[in-house]
């Protein structure tokens, strides 16, 4: 049996490492409870940026644009936190990851498909009782939400695995908080 040698690190490999692994903002997810209050912030930043976007876009709801706006600095600041306080974990290549971080990424992005696979069942079994049991309103048909529905569904897949890993990561050892 061959194993397979990774690709030697690129110069933009070694970049993001470093970046992903500077120690400039580690007070602010140096605790799980830290971090956790971190992801809330993202999923609400995330859930305020997404229905503002899709008020833009599938309604004349102009001022909504405005919330996008003033939403998009602040989770860029969120998304940048959670990927350093997982040093990376989701967003290097795995040429750059031994061993243990690729096992990491398998096993958070494992849980983070098993969570939005439990969300879009949640989410179907609603609709259908919605269709079965309840009257929609004769101004709006089901084909209508579709696609907003999907926008978010797309939205909840595409950042699972981010919110998961930043719940999952465990806290540095207390001696390696203080070398650095």
């Amino acid at each position: 049996m061959t194993t397979r040698q990774m690709p030697e690190p690129t110069a933009y490999d070694r970049r993001m490492y470093a970046l992903m692994n500077k120690g400039e903002g580690r007070s602010f997810y140096a605790t799980a409870a830290r971090r956790r209050g971190i992801v809330c912030a993202h999923i609400a930043l995330t859930a305020l940026g997404a229905a503002a976007w899709i008020m833009v876009g599938f309604s004349e709801q102009r001022w909504a644009l405005f919330v996008l706006v003033g939403v998009v600095l602040p989770w860029c600041v969120a998304t940048g936190l959670i990927n350093s306080a997982t040093r990376g974990l989701l967003e290097l290549r795995g040429r750059v990851l031994d061993e243990r971080q690729r096992a990491e990424r398998h096993r958070v992005q494992a849980r983070a498909h098993r969570a939005t696979s439990f969300l879009l069942l949640a989410g179907a079994l609603a609709a259908g009782a919605v269709g079965w049991l309840g009257e929609v309103q004769a101004e709006v048909r089901v084909e209508a939400l579709l696609a907003p529905v999907l926008v978010g569904v797309l939205v909840v897949h595409w950042l699972m695995p981010l919110w998961v890993a930043g719940l999952l990561v465990e806290d540095e050892p207390a001696e390696e908080l203080i070398e650095e």
